[in-house]
């Protein structure tokens, strides 16, 4: 394999002499972690961006992959090449990672009501302009969900006209088509994204399917921006599940469900407004619609389909807010406040051969108050306050169980920082708080332990908790590093219990680390990055004392290298390295630990404009792994969901200019 790929290497490389592109520096961007745009907010805390450049260079076929090579970040991965039911952890949330790491989408929450994951497909890497990571709970811009951070997706709101067209090819029957189109005519600038993949899969039974449709149509009159965000999705694949250890040993690519699929689809609309009301006061809103379908099929061993899932949920949602920049006491100060307002519900329809039909619903609603203040006490020294105050309302009922049941809950998050620039190159911040999340839908329904009967857990309490957190950055030109040093002590953290068939209130925990993000270019052509966490996630208080929180590995680390070659290539390879973790399930910590692992990732792009060819190789020197696993007690044995081999890719891509 490694012959071959070395030989397609070259054989692309000796297509025609390229000229010798120097690697762009990095320029700053636009980020939005106040919930305006800004080029240099002075908020305190570890904030990197991925820019579009970067994405497209990247060897990844999906987000979470694209993700798991920065600082703080662990991604999760169940079946295959399209990230079908990953999971992106920041700051060492563990198995709960989809209910404390917040995804957004042009600022619109992505995370559903239950506990179900993100619909990666919905987002073709084609239609992203950068990725902006903001490490560190986001509770008091953001709310629920955002304890480990916020990772906020930007799609390309570009008003250049373009045009292109790209596939790709690769193991395990892997095909995929990606169609952009940009332009605009006066003050109307649009945007279309198109994409669609299938493969076979590595295991049986993991062929898989997606295509989505994603775009916007903006107008723009000198300081009023108006523009509609839309996108379709749908996708299909097959759940293999977990193997057992001799299956994971012997023979890592067989099914335990042969038969069992899934299938989702979904819709999203989004209209807003951005307008400036004063030469110091500006105001943005947004309205949406969210619909996300799910339907699962799970089938006995002769094809007997004994069970049926099938999920409608929708969720309605308004965000308005205003910037205001004003003088408090002589100093400068700029003020934002807002209003989140969100409403949904999901109704969940089973058959089983066991006990028949059921219906299960679930609504919820929340509203939140929130107001952040950046103060300049000094030339180069800003303080920010701010504060959040949201009340969430849940309803729950199973037909069967006769529940019908309904909690409210409210808390407030507070934050305090400082961030100091020394020198023009150097910044150093440090912030303390509050952080919360409520129980979604999904952990209010239960089991009884002894009659296995379904139960309302209503009495779940808001996770809640302290952060402190020290970090410093500096940038030049040629490079620049971040670190930040980090504590978050939750009380009632919201986890599943194995043993009562339920999620619970955990005794006090706590989340701690330290993160490290380096970029450099030593050349014109070579071009580095760097990227450590150390993350210890354990129990506080209660019999785990002391003991780590499953599913967190310790140590993570990656390393990109980029060469611009010339006639050889633009090359990029990424190493990524995961260290040990406990087995999900093992609060004990006396089971044995899931070992670490390793893996390189290569890309080749030849620009032979307008076309442009790409080679790239995933898990390159053919790792054996499992990036997720666990200890069944019920089975007194471990799972794993096996990682792909080596797989090679060869893609083409054709741009109208």
């Amino acid at each position: 394999m490694r012959i071959t790929l070395l030989a397609a290497a070259c054989g692309l490389a000796c297509i025609t002499p390229l000229r010798a592109e120097e690697i762009p520096l990095l320029q700053p961007v636009v980020v939005t972690a106040s919930r305006f745009s800004e080029t240099d907010p002075a908020l305190p805390a570890h904030i990197s961006v991925i820019s579009r450049d970067e994405i497209r260079a990247a060897p990844a076929l999906n987000l979470p992959d694209l993700l798991r090579s920065r600082a703080g970040i662990q991604v999760s991965s169940l079946y295959g090449q399209m990230a079908t039911n990953s999971s992106v952890d920041l700051r060492g949330f563990g198995d709960s990672a989809t209910s404390n790491t917040l995804i957004l989408l042009n600022g619109q929450r992505l995370n559903p009501i239950d506990g179900g994951g993100i619909v990666w497909s919905a987002i073709p890497l084609a239609s992203i302009e950068r990725i902006e990571i903001v490490r560190g709970s986001g509770s008091v811009l953001y709310g629920d969900r955002a304890s480990g951070g916020v990772i906020n997706i930007i799609t390309d709101a570009s008003r250049h006209p373009e045009a292109s067209l790209a596939t790709n090819f690769g193991s395990h029957a892997y095909a995929a088509a990606d169609a952009t189109l940009t332009g605009g005519s006066g003050p109307v600038h649009f945007s279309l994204t198109g994409h669609y993949a299938e493969t076979d899969g590595w295991r049986d039974n993991t062929q898989a399917k997606e295509a989505a449709l994603a775009g916007r149509v903006g107008h723009r009159a000198g300081d009023t921006r108006a523009y509609l965000d839309f996108a379709l999705h749908d996708d299909a694949s097959g759940t293999p599940s977990a193997l057992f250890s001799e299956q994971y040993k012997h023979d890592p690519e067989m099914a335990r469900y042969p038969f069992d699929h899934q299938k989702r689809e979904g819709a999203r609309l989004r209209p807003g407004v951005a307008l400036r009301l004063a030469d110091n006061l500006d105001f943005e809103a947004e309205l949406a619609y969210v619909e996300n379908d799910y339907r699962g099929y799970n089938y006995t061993a002769d094809g007997v389909p004994t069970f049926r899932n099938q999920r409608d949920g929708d969720t309605w949602s308004a965000t308005p807010r205003l910037r205001w920049r004003h003088g408090l006491g002589g100093l400068h100060s700029e003020t934002v406040a807002g209003l989140d307002y969100y409403d949904g519900g999901i109704d969940a329809h089973t058959w089983s051969s066991y006990s028949g039909r059921n219906t299960q619903r679930a609504d919820q609603s929340s509203a939140a108050l929130y107001l952040q203040n950046v103060t300049a006490l000094l030339d180069r020294l800003d303080l920010t306050l701010g504060a959040r105050r949201q009340r969430v309302e849940q309803s729950a009922a199973d037909i069967n169980a006769g529940i019908d049941d309904e909690t409210r809950r409210s808390r407030t998050a507070w934050e305090a920082g400082l961030s100091h620039r020394p020198s023009p190159t150097t910044r150093v911040h440090a912030k303390a708080g509050t952080t919360f999340r409520f129980a979604n839908t999904d952990e209010l329904f239960g089991f009884d332990p002894i009659t296995y009967a379904p139960i309302f857990r209503g009495d779940l309490k808001p996770q809640h908790g302290r952060i402190q957190e020290l970090g410093a950055s500096w940038n030049i030109d040629a490079g620049g590093l971040q670190t930040a040093l980090y504590r978050t002590d939750l009380e009632d953290e919201i986890a599943y219990d194995g043993a009562s068939y339920s999620n619970v209130n955990l005794p006090a925990t706590r989340h701690q680390g330290l993160e490290i993000e380096g970029h450099w270019r030593w050349s014109p052509a070579w071009r580095g990055r760097l990227a450590y966490s150390h993350t210890r996630a354990t129990y506080r208080e209660g019999m785990y004392q002391g003991n780590d929180i499953p599913s967190v590995a310790r140590d993570r680390a990656s390393l990109e290298l980029t060469w611009a070659g010339g006639g050889f290539g633009a090359w990029s390879a990424v190493y990524n390295y995961t260290g040990k973790q406990r087995f999900s399930g093992d609060s004990a910590n006396t089971l044995d630990w899931l070992p670490a692992y390793q893996t390189v990732d290569l890309r080749i792009d030849w620009d032979l404009r307008p076309w442009q060819l790409s080679l790239r190789a995933t898990n390159l020197f053919n790792e054996r792994y499992a990036g997720a696993a666990g200890y069944s007690s019920a089975w007194a044995d471990y799972y794993y969901y096996p990682a792909d081999p080596r797989s090679l890719f060869i893609g083409a891509r054709y741009t109208f200019r």
